[in-house]
């Protein structure tokens, strides 16, 4: 696109470029110098007959800096020692006084560029050098993009070769994948299934492998299907000093390794790429022989990815480690993963409300019991932290989201013992917390604004005050309660007791 929309080497008759205006006696002394340095060197040219390439006699030019080369077997100076300035004013001289001699941009052998004046003596060899500028400018350029290009080479050579690309848990990773080489990420994930699974046929993840054979998910019961801990229970020949595989390794893994490795990689540099990469493809081979899948009776020009007893298993993916769903690359359908237990509660939106702007960091352990203590112990499903300023609040009942943010809005507005005692202090200290329904998370979440900390991407987003991002709340509901409630004692089970006197006050805002 450079090279076709805004060529850098021109000619010294293009009309395009403007005159500079010589303002400065420096500058109009400079011209009038090279204008009698290019004429001289000019007239010498063309007053000396050429010989096999080579002038008949040595050109002495005035100017120290002139050296005379040979350009495409033409006679040409190139300009050493001139600044930016100097050289546009030697443009704007050879443009105005000297339709022979053409200015060009090159580029040396060491993709340094080099400036010349090339002298051509007719039209029709003008037009033919610079034809044949542009032709090496625009191999050179395609040269320094060749040389740039890295593991771009890689992925198109993976995908132009259909090769089978194994992960573990690599939604995220043929999403990254996607994104730097294919084209930005599409609003839905059925059409991103769809566009990568043309480019990569075969996609092979070892976490959904793990649970399509009863053997393995008997013996991954109950145990982290994490990178490093499936590899330390399906690969244990891999890391340990016995040298027969045990009953759950039926394949042996190689290493070649030098005199400053050990022959075998050690377990514990997990999260290191070539590492992570290796335990990745020792648990592939493990889960390939639980299939059935003989590796000594593959021939080198055998396609792993058209075997039939793993090709029903491939191009099958997990969105999320926690989604209970299983994602078909070709068709870019989800369905419910049969093998997934879950280990935590479905989201329910509408009972979810998010905090931020804590005092200090609160770990989500201590959101849980504040909250619990004042709503009963089971009132709190799950507490889910974004990072250090905010967290997700999941109740068991909807109800209780508006009883919170009730319930927060009546101790922030009361100066009393009570809102310095009560244990929603422990999030709410400093009165600097907020809190909002979901919907809120999803408009701050999907926001052009970014910023690190989720609190002040909050504070971007909403407005300053604090009664446009939580519930109204009837001004006639705090006397209610901070009059008709006493300073009330709490129990694990059954949170804050509510006092004789206001027994009609539901238990939430008590």
């Amino acid at each position: 696109m450079l090279h076709h929309g805004r060529t850098v080497t021109s000619s010294t008759n293009s009309e395009e470029d403007g005159d500079m205006p010589l303002k400065s006696a420096s500058d109009i002394l400079f011209t009038e110098r090279m204008k009698m340095n290019f004429k001289e060197w000019r007239d010498a040219i063309a007053s000396k007959p050429m010989v096999d390439n080579h002038l008949s006699g040595n050109i002495k030019c005035g100017s120290g800096q002139f050296q005379t080369v040979f350009f495409k077997m033409r006679p040409a100076i190139i300009l050493n020692g001139f600044s930016s300035h100097q050289l546009k004013l030697i443009q704007q001289v050879l443009r105005k006084n000297f339709r022979d001699l053409i200015f060009v941009c090159t580029f040396g052998e060491d993709d340094t560029s080099e400036k010349k004046v090339v002298y051509s003596d007719t039209d029709e060899d003008r037009i033919l050098l610079m034809k044949d500028v542009q032709e090496d400018l625009l191999k050179n350029r395609e040269e320094r993009i060749k040389s740039a290009i890295g593991i771009r080479h890689v992925i198109d050579l993976l995908s132009s070769e259909r090769k089978l690309i194994v992960g573990h848990s690599c939604f995220l990773d043929i999403a990254q994948v996607y994104s730097k080489f294919v084209r930005p990420l599409p609003s839905s994930i059925k059409e991103f299934a769809l566009s990568f699974h043309k480019f990569f046929p075969h996609i092979a993840d070892t976490r959904h492998l793990m649970s399509v054979n009863q053997a393995v998910q008997k013996l991954m019961k109950h145990k982290s299907k994490s990178l490093s801990s499936a590899f330390l229970l399906l690969c244990p020949a891999s890391y340990s000093s016995v040298e027969k595989p045990s009953s759950h390794s039926p394949v042996t893994i190689e290493v070649e390794g030098d005199e400053t490795m050990s022959s075998r990689f050690i377990s514990g540099a997990k999260h290191e790429a070539g590492y992570d990469a290796y335990m990745t493809g020792c648990i592939f081979a493990q889960l390939c022989a639980y299939l059935g899948i003989q590796f000594e009776q593959f021939s080198p020009l055998d396609n792993l990815a058209t075997n039939t007893k793993l090709q029903k298993h491939i191009n099958f993916l997990s969105p999320s480690w926690n989604s209970g769903t299983v994602l078909d690359l070709s068709t870019g359908m989800e369905t419910p993963d049969p093998g997934y237990t879950r280990r935590y509660p479905a989201a329910v939106y509408d009972n979810i409300v998010v905090i931020w702007g804590f005092l200090s960091k609160v770990r989500p352990k201590e959101i849980k019991d504040c909250i619990c203590k004042v709503f009963g112990s089971g009132s709190v499903t799950t507490v889910f932290s974004i990072d250090s300023t905010a967290a997700l609040v999941q109740f068991k009942k909807q109800e209780s989201v508006n009883d919170f943010l009730d319930l927060k809005a009546v101790l922030e507005r009361a100066d009393s013992a009570i809102s310095i005692l009560h244990p929603l202090s422990t999030i709410l200290e400093g009165g600097q917390t907020r809190a909002a329904k979901y919907d809120t998370y999803r408009d701050i979440c999907s926001s052009s604004e970014s910023k690190y900390l989720f609190a002040d991407q909050a504070e971007a987003v909403c407005a300053t005050s604090k009664n446009q991002l939580i519930e109204n709340v009837d001004g006639n509901l705090i006397s209610d309660v901070l009059d008709g409630v006493a300073l009330a004692s709490v129990t694990e089970e059954d949170g804050i007791i509510p006092s004789s006197k206001n027994q009609n006050v539901a238990e939430a805002t008590c």
